[in-house]
């Protein structure tokens, strides 16, 4: 039996996966064929809302803690965010190539909201659902959530399929973005959060206790350097996909398509795994699964081919969307948890920011394997971290057990 806070929770999610899906995804094949972005602008697009959230971490924690309730500020800053798709959607009136670096401004400015919806978001769910029932609650929602975002992607890729050149169709997607962000602040506000009181402790900026946990400290290293091979390779699979496989807009949404339905198919066994063996466990065959999607996906540019490899990327990228925030959850210690998700949020800022432009770099200096190679090589190690991780812990809880 679903608690009120969780079905409002699915519903304001069911509504931010159909704006997710009709923006986001379709920003890059728009900034590269009606805006003529070079490869480096497509890579600031990856690279450019980290680093914003690096600079408004900090503030947004500040406001996240003293607030009596954070929903308020989550449901309008995603308003705010969905606003910016508005100006977006005229951006390709704007002569010359100017358009280009309009997007990326408007880019950096919707950061900004964003900053304060993802981390407000955060707390906010880890403090309204129960730990015993967050992994069958999270499987549930994000399964959910990718079967709607499925249903909007399919839409799009036949509607638009001989769209992929077409300013107006691009407006349409960004406008109607705005209108789904109007039903996203509906759902937030609709959720019952206890109103906290004021702790003047609880409101420091920072607390550095957090870096005397070993647990917590461990997981964090190695998931950020999960994160830099994960998040270098974003960039340089857009520009695959359109300029070297010269995907349509029906493609994109075709490997979208696999991709959503693997995670579908795949949710319920990780949830089921993770409950099972522990999400440690559980994440290292995620970490290892993840570091083959750029090796496969550089063997060849036929269409039918990258389907296949979204699809199979996406039975791993479901077990990385569910377990590694539990992951995060699991490591950081409930009293200074929100400090511990912020201390996350800016070190994966900064991986986020440099790691897409190290891909894109690698590309234009080396060429495009090196650069899917080399992120494969990355993902691999931080695999390696996670299962050396796991089994420190076992060999730890097997000898306190002796005792």
């Amino acid at each position: 039996m679903r608690t009120h806070n969780e079905k409002m929770s699915i519903y304001h999610g069911m509504a931010s996966a159909v704006a997710q899906n009709t923006s986001s995804s379709y920003i890059p094949i728009f900034a590269m064929t009606i805006l003529g972005a070079t490869n480096y602008q497509v890579g600031l697009i990856s690279s450019l809302p980290p680093l914003i959230t690096l600079l408004m971490t900090l503030p947004a924690a500040i406001l996240l803690n003293r607030a009596f309730e954070q929903k308020r500020l989550v449901a309008f800053s995603i308003l705010t965010a969905r606003f910016v798709f508005l100006l977006i959607a005229f951006i390709s009136y704007v002569p010359g190539s100017f358009g280009s670096w309009l997007l990326l401004g408007l880019i950096a400015a919707m950061s900004v909201p964003n900053t304060m919806a993802n981390m407000g978001w955060q707390s906010f769910i880890g403090s309204i659902i129960e730990e015993s029932r967050r992994a069958q609650f999270f499987s549930d929602r994000n399964r959910l959530l990718t079967v709607v975002g499925l249903f909007v992607t399919l839409t799009i890729g036949i509607v638009m399929k001989d769209m992929t050149a077409n300013r107006i169709a691009y407006q349409v997607l960004f406008m109607f973005t705005f209108v789904v962000g109007v039903v996203e602040l509906y759902f937030l506000l609709k959720h019952d959060e206890p109103v906290r009181e004021r702790n003047l402790e609880k409101n420091r900026a920072m607390d550095w206790s957090i870096f005397k946990n070993n647990k917590y400290v461990l997981f964090l290293i190695v998931a950020l350097v999960f994160n830099f091979g994960w998040q270098m390779a974003w960039g340089v699979f857009n520009i695959y996909n359109v300029r070297y496989a010269e995907a349509t807009i029906f493609w994109i949404s075709m490997f979208n398509v696999a991709n959503m339905i693997a995670q579908i198919f795949s949710f319920s066994l990780w949830r089921k795994w993770s409950q099972k063996y522990g999400n440690m466990s559980v994440f290292v065959w995620v970490a290892f699964g993840m570091s083959t999607a750029p090796l496969l996906m550089v063997l060849s540019t036929n269409l039918y081919y990258l389907v296949a490899m979204s699809f199979l990327s996406g039975l791993f990228v479901s077990g990385t969307v569910l377990i590694l925030f539990n992951l995060l959850l699991e490591n950081s210690p409930q009293e200074v948890r929100t400090y511990c998700i912020t201390t996350y949020n800016v070190l994966l800022a900064v991986v986020a920011f440099s790691s897409p432009q190290i891909g894109i770099w690698l590309l234009e200096t080396y060429s495009m394997e090196t650069a899917m190679y080399l992120s494969t090589a990355v993902r691999f190690f931080a695999a390696v971290g996670f299962l050396v991780l796991f089994i420190v812990r076992k060999m730890r809880e097997k000898s306190l057990a002796q005792y």
